[in-house]
């Protein structure tokens, strides 16, 4: 692949004449609001179908060259070539090194999306159909006697998605007109008679609606509830039966059992419970805090340790955000907006788009009238290291928040990149 950082004084038609492309491919391909505008820092994706990709690779207990290059269809040489200094006659365990393959990682993929209505959600829908495994749909809560009820009409996406191969998952929240609340959550979650009701009122929606399963989003449950939470996810898994159980949880790299985030998730219990796992490596940079990454690399990469050595690998999502934030900086009042739209709100305020290198994340600062903004977001540069960190750790797949903010240089290097089953 390849990704072109635009330099000062550089116009679509050089680059697209430097790639031998169409000025209008990389438009497309990289949501770009017209022909001619760019600006310095930009970073275009331009696709290729290149038939070997070097990909990330963990040397393992009992590895040699010539297993990894049979396992991924490469040679010693090649490998030799990708990596300048590897020593053949010892790979030492740990190691991060690069095979060149032209194996693509399969990946299982999960979608949120909110159905505000059907008009606006089957047509992404339809659009992404192909890059999804999964969509979880953001349309339940629960009353304080633990009963789901539906807050958004689900109807026509359920029976859309099943009709386009993607399998549609409920989601349910602690969601109120207040936002969630870790007092709802805790009262259900401590009274056996509430978990009950939750159960059989999801079993209900989810036999009626022929969904393949439920998504849990629970947020800010208090952490003296951590065991009936625990308790709650057994009872459901065995209600649920062969049906799929994928439970959110709130990224962290350490236990923290009295922190009121993340104290209710006991990453080892929940993993041996859920069919999949998907942890929240988003909003490090958080709405209201300082301007920071929304999921900065090194980050996700103490998360990811820390999530492996307690849950399988093989049942560990990511969660990818779809979105950027822009602070105001005098009083760090924020705005979420797509990436699509933080990226084009750059070019429109022709601005300079710094990437941190540690972060692996875009940022640019700009200003309306005296007022200082700065605004992180995610372009092809993030996205890439981000599947780079799945594909190293040998992760099920990926999250995204969610599919109606546009991304669209992040759909076609998913699509060449990997296999989504």
């Amino acid at each position: 692949m390849t990704v072109h950082v635009v330099k000062r004084g550089e116009s679509l038609w050089q680059i697209a004449n430097l790639y031998q492309v169409q000025v209008s491919t990389i438009v497309e391909v990289n949501g770009l609001p017209s022909m001619s505008a760019i600006i310095p820092g930009l970073a275009l994706y331009i696709p290729d179908q290149a038939v070997v990709q070097n990909r990330p690779y963990t040397v393992k207990a009992g590895d040699t060259f010539w297993q990894v290059a049979n396992r991924f269809k490469t040679t010693i040489q090649a490998i030799l070539q990708a990596n300048p200094g590897l020593d053949p006659s010892q790979l030492t365990i740990g190691r991060r090194i690069l095979l060149p393959t032209p194996l693509k990682p399969q990946i299982e993929t999960l979608g949120f999306i909110i159905p505000y209505s059907p008009q606006s959600a089957l047509p992404i829908l339809r659009t992404l159909s192909n890059s999804l495994t999964y969509i979880a749909v953001v349309s339940y809560s629960f009353t304080s006697q633990g009963y789901a009820y539906v807050l958004l009409d689900d109807t026509q996406v359920v029976r859309e998605s099943k009709s386009l191969g993607v399998r549609p998952l409920l989601m349910i929240r602690n969601f109120t007109s207040e936002g969630f609340s870790a007092e709802l959550a805790g009262n259900v979650f401590a009274n056996p008679v509430y978990r009950r009701n939750l159960i059989d009122s999801l079993l209900r929606f989810v036999n009626e609606k022929e969904y393949d399963g439920v998504s849990l989003d629970i947020e800010f449950i208090p952490p003296a509830r951590r065991g009936d939470f625990n308790r709650l996810l057994t009872e459901l898994k065995a209600a649920l039966g062969t049906r799929i159980l994928h439970v959110n949880v709130h990224a962290k790299t350490e236990d923290l059992p009295t922190n009121r985030i993340v104290g209710a998730y006991d990453y080892q219990a929940i993993g041996s419970i859920a069919d999949v796992v998907a942890v929240m490596t988003i909003d490090y940079g958080y709405p209201g805090g300082p301007p920071d990454p929304i999921a900065p690399l090194w980050w996700m990469h103490q998360v990811v340790r820390y999530a492996t050595s307690l849950i399988d690998s093989r049942k560990v999502q990511i969660a990818f955000p779809l979105y950027g934030y822009d602070w105001r900086i005098i009083d760090n009042t924020t705005t979420a907006l797509s990436v699509n739209g933080a990226q084009n709100q750059a070019i429109s305020a022709n601005t300079v788009i710094e990437f941190d290198q540690a972060a692996a994340s875009p940022w640019y600062r700009y200003w309306k009238g005296n007022e200082e903004h700065i605004v992180w977001f995610e372009d092809i540069r993030s996205y890439q290291e981000k599947y780079n960190l799945v594909d190293q750790y040998q992760l099920l797949g990926v999250t995204y928040w969610q599919l109606n903010l546009p991304a669209p240089q992040n759909w076609v290097y998913l699509n060449n990149r990997f296999t989504v089953t």
